[in-house]
């Protein structure tokens, strides 16, 4: 089908064919024949970069246009953020796009300025908990990567939200994508929708598996490998980069994927043109100047530099960024990368290298094959439009493996069908409780109603499901999240907070008792970063290793007075439950006295864009441990959560809370000051600014920012 006979305005049309765009992909023109610009609701299974984000583009533009609200539902922040910018070009059509990706404590009432939403699951989640009134001006859901309905951790949200949208009898049409689904009908069945399903690529793929120095493609075909001491997977992605091509390297811990980076790049260093090598040490010099210096980061800049990278959830944010600019610019021509990335950006190569065909499991106690679901996620990511005639996946199997029953498995079994995650205990005690406070009484014969339209209540029935908000409702009432009068259910004053700051109702017991034990005039500053830790939402979680043993005695030995509740040794199991979580407590504890995060590094093992993620993560729960202190009227638990919550959230000692309130003094700018004798912004406003501006790390132009800043106290 061709572009100009698709029934869309001529501004549109001209928009996507000044990206080159002229004819349709096969998946498109069969969504569009299934009725996608007539508002059906479509649930598109098609390969990675068959085309599905032109037909959400095409349909949100649509929808804006006729004045109703579009809202784009991403898994990752990553993947949010790069929906926001293909959908921010509509503004040059008078279209606003806005973006929401935390801080689920606030109602997003200001979200409805905008015209289309993009926003990650949980986000929305916490939207529809808040009532916000622009819900009712939706016209169009996108859901991306809707597979993940079946997945363990965010599935359960996914699954209620959709649910919710349905249900709420809302006049909106839902656009479902996926690259993996196999039981396409069923979703389709539960979302309502017309299922879409084509196994079309506009880069073909080719599948192969490593058996002794050589590729053995599914096709039949033969493709020798050149044996070195780099190992086999190198071995596999260097034959590619030879060529002129990119590899990925799919590993499945972070230490591998750094160590495969790190020995590939002695190779790749030698494939790099003199612009390539000009690149790449741009890259380098940018990773060594964003954010702390560490051995991380220079290790990533030394490889980078020789047209490698790694790339996983430990680095910081900024650098994951620079890597994966130089590889979309083509100068890093391997990237070494955890199975994480496979669900978020896009990052295409000639060759995918899955290293590892095999996973940790804690059910079954060690390495499990992965599945074939996760597999054609990582193989998706082969073939490079607009570079490549054909993209190649290559498996590296186990020692012992056959290489023929792993090639005729992965390549020619289904991915296994989505199954519904609701069921698990913590998500059902959330959903329900969320469901009743944001309601006005609230039946069980309306949890049943709701319940009964997930895809829980498809596939086990409404039986189970009803059985399992009926315990559900058994803990919150118990628990006083709930209360009942007569067949009625309806929030208590606790139950409500716990709901609209989003946060697990175990978290907000373990908080509210908590509060009651504290007594006035105590220092529970230990304590308390032990109570956030130890919480169902804290992550990532930094369990306790060995050589942790002795510190983590010492540190439960000088902060003994801090803590909230006695744990002594004589209670095993609770005292090793306190001890697994003294890990991510020292983290915290060292972040706020300042450690760098070289000392992090080191000491504890916690590399920067994890700390990152705890400080955010414990920064929420800070807020939520303040706001139910306020609610039990604990005023001396309100003060010292908020000044720990201010502590974390710059990474400083009490005495710089002060000046880090400060726009663009840092935790290194608020120490320099301090040192320098500026202790207070009265301090500040009392010293000309040519006197801070001589304290190292101030410099003129900061100096001026600030005294702007304390002429307003």
């Amino acid at each position: 089908m061709k572009l100009e006979e698709v029934a869309i305005p001529p501004e549109l049309r001209l928009f996507f064919q000044e990206k080159g765009i002229a004819e349709l992909y096969p998946p498109q023109e069969q969504a569009i024949r299934a009725g996608l610009l007539e508002g059906k609701s479509l649930v598109v299974s098609s390969p990675t970069a068959s085309g599905k984000t032109l037909l959400a583009l095409m349909a949100g533009y649509m929808k804006a246009k006729q004045r109703r609200k579009v809202v784009y539902l991403a898994p990752l922040r990553a993947l949010a953020s790069e929906k926001y910018q293909e959908f921010a070009e509509f503004s040059k059509f008078g279209l606003q796009t806005t973006i929401s990706t935390g801080d689920y404590d606030s109602s997003g009432e200001f979200l409805g300025r905008a015209d289309i939403i993009v926003l990650t699951n949980e986000r929305f989640d916490s939207v529809m908990r808040h009532k916000v009134s622009w819900i009712n001006s939706v016209g169009l859901f996108i859901a991306d990567e809707v597979h993940l309905a079946g997945n363990d951790r965010r599935g359960p949200t996914l699954e209620m939200i959709l649910t919710k949208a349905l249900h709420l009898g809302l006049d909106a049409q839902l656009l479902a994508l996926s690259a993996t689904i196999s039981n396409a009908k069923t979703i389709a069945d539960w979302l309502r929708a017309v299922p879409v399903e084509l196994d079309w690529r506009p880069v073909p793929l080719r599948e192969g598996v490593y058996d002794y120095s050589r590729i053995l493609f599914a096709d039949g075909e033969e493709r020798r490998i050149p044996k070195s001491t780099y190992g086999s997977p190198i071995d596999v992605a260097m034959d590619t980069v030879k060529e002129g091509g990119q590899a990925l390297v799919f590993a499945n811990t972070r230490r591998r994927a750094v160590s495969l980076a790190t020995r590939a790049a002695e190779l790749t260093q030698r494939q790099l043109t003199v612009e390539e090598k000009k690149a790449v040490s741009e890259a380098s010099r940018r990773i060594l100047s964003a954010g702390e210096e560490t051995s991380l980061s220079r290790l990533l800049a030394e490889v980078v530099a020789k047209g490698s990278a790694f790339h996983h959830a430990g680095l910081e944010a900024e650098h994951r960024r620079i890597v994966e600019e130089y590889y979309r610019a083509r100068a890093v021509k391997l990237l070494a990368a955890t199975p994480t990335l496979a669900a978020g950006v896009n990052l295409p190569a000639r060759r995918v290298v899955v290293a590892d065909m095999t996973r940790y499991d804690s059910e079954h106690g060690g390495n499990a094959e992965i599945s074939v679901l996760e597999y054609r996620q990582m193989a998706g990511r082969a073939g490079r439009p607009q570079y490549d005639d054909h993209g190649e996946t290559v498996m590296i199997p186990p020692p012992s493996a056959s290489s023929a029953d792993f090639l005729e498995h992965y390549t020619k079994e289904p991915p296994e069908p989505i199954e519904s995650r609701l069921s698990d205990e913590a998500a059902m005690r959330s959903h329900t409780l969320a469901t009743v406070a944001t309601g006005s009484g609230t039946s069980k014969a309306d949890l049943d109603s709701l319940f009964a339209r997930t895809l829980l209540a498809m596939q086990v029935g409404p039986k189970e499901t009803g059985r399992l908000t009926e315990k559900a409702l058994g803990y919150l009432l118990g628990e006083r999240l709930l209360e009942s009068h007569g067949e009625l259910f309806y929030a208590t004053d606790f139950g409500r907070r716990v709901s609209m700051l989003y946060i697990d109702p175990v978290t907000g017991v373990m908080f509210r008792d908590s509060i009651r034990r504290a007594e006035q005039g105590r220092n529970y500053t230990a304590g308390i970063l032990l109570l956030v830790a130890s919480s169902p939402d804290f992550e990532p979680k930094f369990p306790l290793r060995s050589k942790d043993y002795d510190q983590a005695m010492a540190f439960i030995e000088e902060h003994s007075s801090e803590m909230l509740e006695r744990h002594t040794s004589r209670a095993f199991a609770d005292y090793d439950r306190v001890l697994q979580d003294m890990r991510s407590v020292m983290a915290l504890h060292g972040w706020i006295d300042e450690w760098r995060e070289e000392q992090l590094l080191t000491k504890l093992g916690v590399e920067p864009g994890d700390m990152h993620r705890a400080v955010d993560n414990a920064d929420w729960l800070l807020h939520a441990l303040e706001d139910l202190a306020k609610l039990f009227k604990m005023p001396e638990m309100v003060r010292q959560s908020e000044l720990l919550r201010r502590r974390v959230a710059s990474g400083v000692s009490e005495e710089l809370v002060e000046l880090t309130e400060l726009q663009g003094v840092g935790r290194a700018r608020a120490r320099a000051l301090y040192t320098a004798g500026f202790r207070t912004l009265e301090d500040i406003k009392d010293a000309p600014a040519e006197k801070l501006a001589k304290v190292e790390k101030v410099g003129t132009a900061v100096a001026r920012k600030i005294k702007e800043q304390v002429a307003k106290y």
